[in-house]
């Protein structure tokens, strides 16, 4: 049976690529306008699982895709990495001296801003839906910056991998709907808020991780939704879901937090 995947398009972008790597070619990708659409593709029943980039290696989290993670009711199942290479892109015969336009996503731009600033000073940046997208805006005076696996025809590729820091890697989840029956995972995320906003409240619950010696991997802060100067955290450690001892800290952190939601295993 084939899987439906949603991830973001168009054609040619990273999520793609993170997609058929999940399934090695056994799926059909439905590729999304936006990460919104991607996901609500999976709530509606169109596509049986979704793609998201969570943590960008340079950039760090994607924070609109951590509260799509938050808001809608999907749970993260599986993690794979893969390596960035962006490479600019520019029609055949065009120079440098030409280009009055860089497109691309928001997050790439940012990842090559030191190439930007020496080669093309004088270029404005213009953020795209992803970085696929901005093969389209391609013409003798705009360039964009899109993955080294994209060929599309009259148009060149940089030689060299553009990006500010060459090792780059971007985190990708899988996520199906609702909250799938737990399974042995090595890692979780979950979401939480201290109840008293007040000094040291963090510091305890995190505590609460210590003395049950685990490994966090990783700590996020986002805005309280509502409630200006307060903040959730979005929390990821090293852990079998299913272990009675993890089992046993996840309801001693949930005691002392006024919101608490597990959020994926992988």
């Amino acid at each position: 049976m084939t899987v439906k995947v949603s991830c973001l398009g168009p054609e040619g972008s990273y999520s793609e690529l993170a997609a058929k790597k999940f399934f090695d070619g056994n799926s059909e990708i439905l590729l999304a306008r936006n990460f919104s659409d991607v996901v609500e593709k999976l709530v509606c029943g169109e596509a049986d699982t979704a793609v998201i980039p969570i943590e960008n290696s340079i950039r760090g989290g994607v924070l609109q895709n951590l509260d799509l993670l938050e808001r809608c009711d999907v749970f993260a199942v599986e993690e794979s990495v893969l390596p960035i290479d962006h490479r600019l892109a520019m029609k055949k015969g065009v120079s440098f001296s030409d280009i009055k336009r860089i497109y691309s996503h928001e997050q790439a731009i940012g990842q090559c801003l030191g190439f930007l600033n020496r080669c093309l000073p004088r270029a404005q940046c213009i953020f795209t839906a992803s970085t696929a997208e901005s093969l389209k805006k391609i013409d003798s005076e705009s360039a964009g910056i899109v993955g080294a696996h994209v060929k599309a025809g009259g148009i060149v590729l940089s030689r060299e991998n553009i990006a500010d820091e060459k090792k780059n890697y971007t985190r990708f989840l899988r996520l199906v709907r609702g909250c799938e029956q737990p399974k042995a995972h090595s890692k979780m995320i979950f979401l939480c808020a201290v109840c008293e906003h007040q000094p040291g409240s963090l510091l305890h619950l995190l505590q609460i991780f210590a003395r049950y010696g685990r490994n966090l991997t990783r700590i996020e802060s986002r805005p309280m939704k509502g409630v200006f100067g307060e903040y959730r955290f979005f929390i990821e450690l090293e852990g079998d879901i299913l272990d009675a001892e993890i089992q046993e800290m996840l309801e001693a952190a949930r005691s002392d937090c006024r919101q608490f939601r597990v959020l994926g295993a992988y």
